[in-house]
């Protein structure tokens, strides 16, 4: 096992290793004040693994309940929300007692909105079970749900008490889902580790998983460490999301994250080497190591229509917008440009 400790206005471990889905009531122990805890998940995630979390959690003295929504990014949302808000009432949840979110991004997003804003602010315990949520989503403290005028715009920073990572629970994953959290650990290797990209181009999904997890987390935790609240250096993680969560809005979802993604690290890498930020031959390196996972590199919009959404992006201030911008594997720069250059940007990283 391997535990990364995050130290932040509110510090906590992230333990990373195999079987620790049967000591979550233990580690959940830890830092809960009460003994009551309400386990949200999706439906597929509960059928999975609802029971063997309620069982770890009743071992060690909780009382569980649990808040079920149906699979998908559809399910981030205001509704689902304030359903799980009113859950929480309906069983006399009080600020000592957990919410403990099992499953991936959209679970650990919504619990962590919910946790925030509930009375104010109760405890809660990420437990990821896709690979995106755990190199990624399940750390930093980055909660919310989505509008229909863009991702994420409505959420808080608040950051979990711990991290209880079993990545057996990878096993089940379908091998598109499995690609999407590739594309977020691709991500990690250009913004920071040459020798990550080296591993992952050489090794493909047979990847070192446990110190490839462990490494994803000790990055984020740096970067958040020295920027909590996303003003600065935090939006290097954004790398290939700007145009990313205009490809899933265009699909109306239908494209997942990982994949949108994918795309979007390609279009801004072609985008850089084109004005001359980084070299044809590190674009292509992008290119390579996506195409290695068998994820896209183009997309099917036009640079008007994903500008049209990406300018409700929150890296948008006033009338610039942030872009992360490839320079070499392992080095990205923040480039601030007028919102009136993004669509040239577009259609730079698009195919000729």
């Amino acid at each position: 096992m391997t535990t990364v400790k995050v130290e932040v206005s509110g510090s906590y471990c992230v333990d990373i290793g195999a079987g620790l889905l049967e000591e979550l009531g233990v580690r959940a122990l830890e830092v809960a004040k009460g003994t009551a805890a309400v386990i949200v998940s999706d439906d597929t995630v509960n059928a999975l693994y609802g029971d063997r979390a309620e069982t770890a959690l009743v071992r060690s003295g909780f009382s569980v309940c649990r808040f079920v929504f149906p699979h998908g990014e559809a399910s981030k949302n205001g509704t689902t929300y304030l359903n799980l808000l009113q859950f929480l009432a309906e069983h006399s949840i009080t600020r000592s007692d957990l919410l403990v979110a099992l499953g991936g991004g959209v679970t650990g997003d919504l619990t962590g909105f919910a946790a925030a804003t509930f009375l104010r602010g109760i405890r809660f315990v990420q437990v990821p079970t896709t690979l995106l949520a755990a190199v990624d989503s399940s750390v930093g403290g980055k909660t919310g749900i989505d509008l229909p005028a863009g991702k994420n715009l409505a959420g808080a920073f608040y950051q979990p008490k711990r991290v209880v990572c079993d990545y057996e629970t990878l096993r089940t994953l379908p091998p598109d889902i499995f690609a999407d959290g590739c594309a977020e650990v691709i991500k990690y290797s250009i913004l920071g580790s040459p020798e990550l990209y080296d591993h992952l181009l050489e090794k493909g999904a047979d990847f070192d998983t446990e110190a490839v997890i462990a490494q994803c987390v000790a990055m984020k935790r740096d970067v958040v460490r020295d920027d909590e609240f996303d003003t600065g250096r935090r939006q290097l993680l954004n790398l290939g999301h700007t145009i990313a969560h205009g490809i899933e809005a265009c699909s109306h979802y239908e494209i997942s994250h990982g994949r949108a993604v994918a795309m979007g690290m390609a279009i801004i890498a072609r985008a850089a080497a084109r004005k001359g930020y980084c070299t044809a031959e590190c674009a292509e390196a992008i290119e390579r190591v996506i195409r290695r996972f068998g994820l896209p590199v183009e997309t099917e919009y036009s640079a008007a229509a994903l500008t049209q959404w990406a300018l409700s992006d929150k890296k948008r201030a006033g009338n610039r917008i942030t872009l992360v911008v490839p320079r070499k594997i392992g080095h990205c720069d923040l480039v601030k440009i007028p919102v009136s250059e993004l669509q040239d940007w577009m259609e730079a990283g698009l195919p000729l």
